[in-house]
């Protein structure tokens, strides 16, 4: 029996990838700039379907970190973060000498709690120590809680950095993610729903916000005829080959986020009336998740004492990967003298819940190897 490794969300290619990549050689453009790189942040700026701009990066962690420059954090300054969510969401806060303030999950999406939020304004607030910025995160392609999150942080005039890493294709009441920050990060990790090998993106409001993290990506550079800077700049400019990757995958993102949403509904389908393990989906009509990863969480008590470890364990026995749900953030050793506000919503989620493979290139021999597994489980 076939017993190849199924990994948890792998790249997929299009097809066209190559072609692009191909004119980029046959024109010599192997710098770090080119015709890619603009095409892509036009087709990624046409698919947002919004006034955006969007300036293509080295890494989604980069744009987060740009983000929080042009929103003005600094040195001492406080930012609020979901504690729920992968470190490079909260790494970049460091990065400037900040302090980040982590806030709990709610149980419905799974991402930053509204209540909590509020708390942990008024808190710092009454402490002198209004946050300089709100970074609220789609957690596994499903949006958060919009205009509760936008509500609050108008409140207390507040901006949202939209870490839409993983919800390129998901939409909240129709329009996509990507679109709802006062700035927004996308990530093109290999990974993600479509991958440019490694990459991200920044996307802007305004043009003069875009023209300042390119400026501030490629070095800082003065515009002299020699070498002047007169800021502190980073190298964090997308390749113009990794753009061609991308703009070949943009042509099949659509499709992507169908293949995904099929694994959901692969999954819906073999734990139906499965008493005990409980699939991440969407609270209602206003959601749409691109579900970039299928998770689970499992319920020990009515599954005769099995755990979310005993099933990723028979997984692995199987040779398929699974991982267990991001760990929170004020669980890390790095992060545990920072301040944290909310119940343990994002603990149990994390000590019961588990990601499945996911991945838009998974075949039906696939498929029923992960389904006998749990038949078995």
């Amino acid at each position: 029996m076939n017993n190849s490794k199924i990994w948890l969300s792998s790249p997929h290619m299009g097809g066209n990838e190559q072609k692009y990549i191909q004119e980029a050689f046959d024109a010599n453009w192997v710098a770090p700039l080119g015709p890619n790189v603009t095409g892509f942040e036009q087709d990624l700026e046409m698919y947002l379907e919004k006034e955006v701009f969007v300036g293509a990066l080295s890494s989604g962690t980069a744009a987060l970190h740009l983000g929080l420059i042009l929103l003005g954090v600094k040195a001492g300054d406080e930012v609020i973060c979901q504690s729920m969510t992968f470190s490079a969401s909260a790494n970049p806060i460091v990065y400037q000498g900040a302090t980040p303030v982590f806030i709990d999950s709610e149980s419905e999406t799974w991402n930053m709690c509204p209540n909590a939020l509020e708390e942990a304004i008024k808190d710092r607030i009454s402490k002198g120590k209004k946050p300089k910025a709100i970074i609220a995160v789609h957690l596994y392609g499903m949006p958060f809680k919009v205009d509760e999150i936008r509500s609050i942080a108008d409140k207390y005039e507040i901006p949202i950095l939209e870490d839409s890493a993983e919800a390129l294709g998901s939409t909240y009441k129709g329009h996509k993610c990507g679109t709802f920050g006062d700035i927004s990060v996308l990530s093109f990790n290999g990974n993600k729903i479509i991958t440019t090998s490694g990459g991200g993106a920044i996307v802007t409001k305004t043009i003069e916000q875009k023209n300042k993290a390119v400026f501030l990506a490629t070095q800082a550079r003065d515009n002299a005829p020699h070498y002047q800077h007169s800021e502190i700049g980073y190298n964090y400019r997308m390749s113009n080959i990794c753009a061609g990757i991308g703009r070949g995958q943009m042509e099949v993102l659509d499709k992507h986020v169908g293949l995904r949403r099929n694994m959901h509904d692969f999954y819906k389908e073999a734990f139906q009336n499965k008493e005990g393990i409980k699939l991440f989906s969407e609270p209602n009509s206003d959601y749409f998740s691109n579900h970039w990863l299928s998770a689970i969480t499992i319920d020990s008590v009515k599954c005769n004492g099995k755990t979310r470890e005993d099933l990723r364990l028979l997984l692995e026995s199987e040779n398929i990967e699974s991982r267990p749900l991001w760990k929170p953030m004020h669980l890390q050793p790095i992060f545990r003298e920072s301040p944290y506000y909310g119940g343990n919503v994002s603990e149990n989620l994390f000590e019961n819940g588990l990601c499945l493979p996911s991945g838009s290139s998974t075949n039906e021999a696939e498929k029923d190897r992960i389904k006998r597994c749990l038949n078995i489980f």
